[in-house]
C-alpha cells in the first residue's frame, strides 16, 4: 500500500507568508466575480454553543475548491493563557474531496478581512486621500494598518484604542513600516483628518461620530452581532452603504441594524466588481464587512498556488 503524502499545515507565521497583499485582494476580487456569477455556495455559518464559548463553522466552494474554517470563541481563554480565537483552515479538491492543506484560522481571517477592506476602497472609494485613522488596535486594526500601508501607500495614520497603550503599540509597529504613525486620545481628535476610517472593535455603541468627510472612505469591519455597533445612525444615512455579504449581513450587522436603514439603500460589493452596479459618484462611502467563507477559501486557494 502507498503511503498517502502528510498533509501539509502552516502555522500562523506560514499562513501569513503565503498570503502577500496585494495577491490577496486580486484572489477576493475573483471569488467575489464568481460569486456573482452564481458558481458558488456558501450556507450560513453553523454556530454551536460550547461550555464557555462557541464553535463555528464556515463551509464554502467554488466548484474547483472546497474549505471548511472551524474556529471557537472563548472569552476566558486570556485568563488561561490562551488565545480567544482558536481554529483553521481545510482546503480540499470540491470534485474528489481530496484534502490539499490546513491554514491557520485567525492569521487567515485577519489578512483576508484587511485584504477585503482594501479592495472596497480601491473600488468604491480611489479618489479618498488623507490620512487612515484607525479604531481599535487589535489583530485587524494592526492587519488593516499594513494593507493599507503595503497597498494603497498610506503613510500617515491615527491610531485610537480603549487603552492609550495598545494605541502607541500599534502607532509603533506604524513607525517600523515607514509610516508616520500617531496614537489619538479619541478617534473623534482625527475624524476631520482622516480621508480613510477603519473601525475595528466589539463595541455596542458608535466609537465614532458623524464628522467624517464628505469624500471619506470607512470601513467597519469590528461588529458582527445585531447588538454590536461602531458607527452612528446618522452616518449610515447620509453615506452611501455597501457590504461584503448582503444574507449575512441582514442578520449580523448591528451597525445597519440598529440605525434601522432601508436595505435598498444597501449595496452588495460583489455588484459594483462585476459590473452590474456603478460606483458611487460621491461620498461619504461605508463598507460593512460581517465576514463569508468564501472570502477564506480565497485566501486558502492563493496559499495553495504559493505552493505549486
Amino acid at each position: 500500500m502507498t503511503r498517502a503524502a502528510a498533509l501539509p499545515i502552516l502555522d500562523a507565521g506560514a499562513t501569513v507568508a503565503a498570503l502577500p497583499w496585494s495577491r490577496l485582494v486580486d484572489a477576493l476580487e475573483a471569488m467575489l466575480e464568481r460569486k456573482a456569477a452564481g458558481s458558488t455556495l456558501a450556507p450560513e455559518r453553523l454556530a454551536l454553543p460550547l461550555p464557555g464559548g462557541m464553535l463555528l463553522a464556515m463551509p464554502a466552494s467554488d466548484g474547483e475548491y472546497a474549505s471548511t474554517k472551524l474556529v471557537t470563541v472563548h472569552p476566558g481563554n486570556p485568563a488561561r493563557g490562551l488565545p480567544t480565537l482558536l481554529g483553521e483552515l481545510l482546503l480540499m479538491r470540491a470534485d474528489t474531496g481530496q484534502r490539499l492543506l490546513i491554514l491557520d484560522g485567525p492569521a487567515l481571517t485577519a489578512r483576508r478581512t484587511a485584504a477585503l477592506s482594501v479592495l472596497a476602497a480601491r473600488r468604491l472609494a480611489p479618489r479618498a486621500r488623507g490620512p487612515l485613522l484607525i479604531v481599535g488596535a487589535g489583530i485587524q486594526g494592526r492587519a488593516h494598518l499594513e494593507a493599507f500601508a503595503s497597498v494603497m501607500g498610506t503613510r500617515q495614520a491615527f491610531i485610537a484604542s480603549r487603552t492609550r497603550a495598545s494605541a502607541e503599540a500599534l502607532a509603533l509597529h506604524g513607525r517600523s513600516l515607514g509610516i508616520d504613525a500617531r496614537a489619538v486620545a479619541g478617534a473623534d481628535d482625527a475624524l476631520a483628518q482622516a480621508g480613510v476610517v477603519v473601525t475595528a472593535t466589539t463595541s455596542t455603541a458608535p466609537v465614532i461620530g458623524d464628522g467624517v468627510r464628505d469624500d471619506a472612505f470607512v470601513a467597519a469591519v469590528g461588529a458582527y452581532r445585531p447588538e454590536m455597533c461602531e458607527l452612528p445612525a446618522a452616518l449610515l444615512h447620509r453615506a452611501r452603504v455597501y457590504v461584503d455579504d448582503p444574507a449575512g449581513a441582514r442578520h449580523e450587522a448591528g451597525d445597519i441594524l440598529q440605525a434601522g436603514l432601508d436595505w435598498a439603500r444597501v449595496t452588495a460589493l460583489e455588484d459594483v466588481v462585476a459590473g452590474a452596479a456603478a460606483p458611487p459618484a460621491h461620498g461619504p462611502v461605508v463598507f460593512k464587512s460581517v465576514g463569508q467563507a468564501l472570502w477564506d477559501l480565497a485566501a486558502a486557494r492563493l496559499a495553495l498556488e504559493a505552493r505549486q
